[in-house]
């Protein structure tokens, strides 16, 4: 091979290596997001589930045990 065949796949591969490099940093940083995302998620059902208990546990029921109005 010639020296210049030798440098084009040097260049080659070191170009693919970088976008290699550069895409690994992009995902990375999706799953850091996507783990944001998934802890703040978690928080607010917890605080839902939590709402929900204090009002079954208030005694107000379920909207479906709930009677019309006589005016119906």
């Amino acid at each position: 091979m010639a020296a210049d065949d030798l440098e084009a796949r040097l260049v080659d591969l070191e170009m693919r290596l970088a976008h290699h490099e550069r895409m690994a940093e992009d995902l990375s940083d999706v799953i850091a997001d996507q783990g944001r995302t998934i802890d703040r998620l978690t928080l607010q059902i917890r605080r839902l589930i939590e709402r929900l208990l204090e009002v079954e546990a208030g005694g107000q029921g379920s909207p479906q045990d709930d009677k019309p109005p006589p005016h119906y």
